[in-house]
C-alpha cells in the first residue's frame, strides 16, 4: 500500500458521460467523491457534509482567504468551491479522491495540490457528442451549440492533463480509470516507506 492516497481529477466536456463514469468507481476500491462547499440553501433531502457543506457568504470568503479552497466560482449568485481540507483528510485515510470538475477549476487545483492526477474523458469523436446531446433531448439548439463550442475550447487544453480516455464504454473507461490509479498508486514518490525500509533506514 501506498503512504497515502491521491486526488484524481475528472474532467470532460458536456456529454462525455463522466457524471456517469465517476457513479460507477466503488468506495470498495478506496474511491471517494470530493465534497463541494457552496454558499446556496440545501435543497430538500440534501445532507450538509453529505452532498455539500453548506456555509454563509461570509464562511465562505474566510476559507478562501486561508488559502482552503482548491479552486472556487460563482455560480447563479452562489459561491461553489473545493475545500482543502476535506481532500486532504481523506488522502491520509488513503482514499483515492474523485473531484469532477471542469478545465479551468482542474488548473486550478493543478497549480495548488502537488502529485493531482489529472484524467480527460472525451468520446470517440465530436460528431458522437453532438449525437449524445441532441439524444439527451433536453435542451435548446442554441444550448448545444454553445456547449459543442465550448467542447472544443476544452479539447485544446487536454495536453494539461496526464491521461486522455475515450468513453465508448462506460464499464471499460470506468475500468481504464482504475488502471491510471493503480498505475500512480506505485510510483516511488507515492511510496517512500518502502524505499526507506529496502534501504534500510525506515526510522
Amino acid at each position: 500500500m501506498a503512504d497515502s492516497g491521491m486526488l484524481v481529477i475528472i474532467s470532460g466536456p458536456s456529454g462525455s458521460g463522466k457524471g456517469t463514469v465517476v457513479k460507477k468507481l466503488c468506495p470498495e476500491n478506496n474511491f471517494a467523491l470530493s465534497i463541494s462547499m457552496t454558499t446556496r440553501n440545501p435543497r430538500p433531502n440534501e445532507i450538509d457534509g453529505v452532498d455539500y457543506f453548506f456555509c454563509t457568504p461570509d464562511e465562505f470568503k474566510k476559507v478562501r482567504d486561508n488559502n482552503g479552497l482548491l479552486e472556487h466560482a460563482q455560480f447563479c449568485g452562489n459561491f461553489y468551491g473545493t475545500p482543502r481540507f476535506y481532500v486532504e483528510e481523506q488522502i491520509k485515510k488513503n482514499k483515492f479522491v474523485v473531484l469532477e470538475i471542469d478545465v479551468n477549476g482542474a488548473l486550478q487545483v493543478k497549480e495548488k495540490f502537488d502529485n493531482c492526477v489529472l484524467i480527460f474523458l472525451i468520446p470517440p469523436s465530436m460528431e458522437e457528442l453532438a449525437n449524445r446531446l441532441i439524444n439527451r433531448d433536453t435542451e435548446s439548439i442554441e444550448t448545444i451549440e454553445d456547449r459543442l463550442n465550448r467542447a472544443h475550447e476544452e479539447v485544446k487544453l487536454i495536453d494539461k492533463y496526464d491521461y486522455i480516455i475515450i468513453n465508448d464504454d462506460v464499464d471499460k473507461a470506468v475500468e481504464k480509470i482504475n488502471t491510471v490509479v493503480t498505475a500512480e498508486n506505485l510510483k516511488p514518490f507515492r511510496n517512500t516507506s518502502i524505499i526507506k525500509k529496502l534501504n534500510g533506514s525506515e526510522n
